[in-house]
């Protein structure tokens, strides 16, 4: 029934989905961000600066604070912090003490600040940015007299939500920064504060991904065999003059390149098409010839799978081992815009994986967790003709990492090319994506 093996990664599919890059808008991810990132306790205090301001700026009504003009302040360690209001549409105001970064004051830089209050001056959030990017901060909110709730956000997720916390919510405002950040348990710190020498060996195969890519190019069902030769991957005949590599093709390529300078040689194409495990149901056995829905999947765990056997021990050898199926993080998601809105998160669905929507805080704390892996994903939904089924379709590469700066940055590979996260995430809106562990060391060679 699995000899013949048929690869969905279309160049039709490809197309039609990487509309979705060029037309949807997705902020959540910056490109590049600048500058260098502090060590989480290492940054320098400016409670006597909210101390000092807080009558203007913290107490008076909202009206009165966004009129005020914004000013800059220098701290006894010498950085710059910039004070600032925004009065939002609805009459509520947010005091930034914005540090410099770079020569500007984007409001995220690590140390600082943003205080909002609704429009009656109420106290809506206090967050706190221990490292330099906008999507990890630490926020308080009110509670009673003497408690406050703490979160901790990482990229839309909440790595812990409604954290009770000593004191009022005002003494919070000028607490020293030390203070705040004994809040965090030792189980948080880590996502805070990344060992950035962790991440070498991500960073090198990045590099040799890109030095490398520019001598592929897109075909459909192509793949490099064993020998090195370029064959179809259903039929395994040689291509012709324009022989390249599709989604599944290239992951292979990718693993190839990890794989053969330790055991000097190639997969084989072959074995990658047959299922390693249990998979589907007898519904699906019947669709197994005619719509191949689980080559995608099967494709991706036999690669993790050669991985762990090259470099892990036997017992890793499992599937349980080498797929991902935690998300270590709460499953809500946090939005905001005209209106707060605040959705959960699917976890884990056996042989779906996890919802794309989340993927961003799931690499996020997988870089984190587990450094020093990258990640296969086999991109999935239902779809077809009728009956509709699960299909797996396109297949990427994920190496999530930390720079020399301490920048998160989320690199990707699909279809021999080097894509955008933000398009990705855009491009497949309510979809799943089964996630493979690849453990990586030593060169790049393809």
């Amino acid at each position: 029934m699995f000899a013949k093996k048929k690869d969905f990664c279309s160049a039709k599919t490809y197309i039609f989905l990487g509309f979705f890059f060029f037309t949807a808008i997705l902020t959540l991810f910056p490109a590049e961000l600048p500058a260098k990132n502090k060590r989480l306790f290492n940054l320098s205090d400016d409670s006597q600066l909210r101390k000092r301001i807080s009558a203007a700026w913290f107490v008076e009504s909202p009206l009165s604070v966004s009129s005020n003009k914004p000013f800059t302040a220098t701290l006894e360690s010498g950085e710059n912090v910039q004070v600032r209001a925004l009065r939002s549409a609805d009459g509520g105001v947010t005091v930034a003490l914005a540090r410099e970064l770079a020569g500007s004051y984007p409001g995220w830089a690590a140390g600082s600040w943003a205080y909002t209050r609704d429009k009656s001056g109420n106290p809506v959030r206090l967050r706190f940015f221990p490292r330099s990017d906008p999507y990890v901060f630490i926020q308080f909110r009110p509670f009673n007299h003497n408690k406050s709730q703490m979160d901790i956000v990482v990229y839309d997720a909440y790595i812990t939500r409604s954290w009770s916390v000593p004191g009022s919510f005002n003494e919070l405002l000028t607490k020293p920064v030390k203070e705040i950040l004994g809040f965090v348990s030792k189980d948080h710190v880590k996502y805070l504060d990344p060992r950035i020498s962790d991440y070498a060996d991500v960073q090198a195969l990045v590099r040799g991904v890109r030095k490398e890519i520019g001598k592929l190019r897109y075909e459909d069902d192509g793949a490099i065999n064993e020998n090195g030769e370029y064959v179809y991957i259903e039929t395994l005949s040689p291509m012709g003059k324009d022989a390249g590599l599709n989604c599944s093709g290239f992951s292979k390529w990718v693993i190839d390149g990890i794989l053969r300078p330790v055991t000097g040689k190639r997969l084989d194409i072959e074995t990658l098409k047959k299922p390693s495990v249990p998979r589907g149901s007898p519904y699906t056995d019947v669709y197994e010839e005619l719509r191949d829905p689980f080559f995608g999947l099967d494709w991706v765990r036999n690669l993790a799978r050669e991985a762990v056997r090259t470099f892990k021990t036997g017992a890793f050898d499992h599937l349980e081992e080498y797929e991902v199926r935690k998300a270590p993080f709460s499953l809500v998601i946090l939005r905001e815009g005209k209106r707060s809105e605040n959705r959960f998160y699917p976890g884990f669905l056996p042989e779906a994986g996890f919802g794309v929507e989340g993927l961003g805080a799931l690499l996020y704390t997988l870089a984190i967790n587990e450094p020093g892996n990258i990640y296969l994903g086999a991109v999935n939904n239902d779809v077809g003709p009728r009956p509709r089924m699960r299909q797996y379709f396109h297949i990427a590469v994920f190496a999530p990492y930390f720079d020399e700066a301490g920048v998160f940055h989320i690199a990707l590979f699909e279809s021999a090319a080097e894509t955008s996260f933000n398009g990705f995430r855009a491009r497949y809106p309510g979809h799943y994506i089964n996630l493979v562990r690849v453990p990586i060391e030593g060169v790049f060679s393809p």
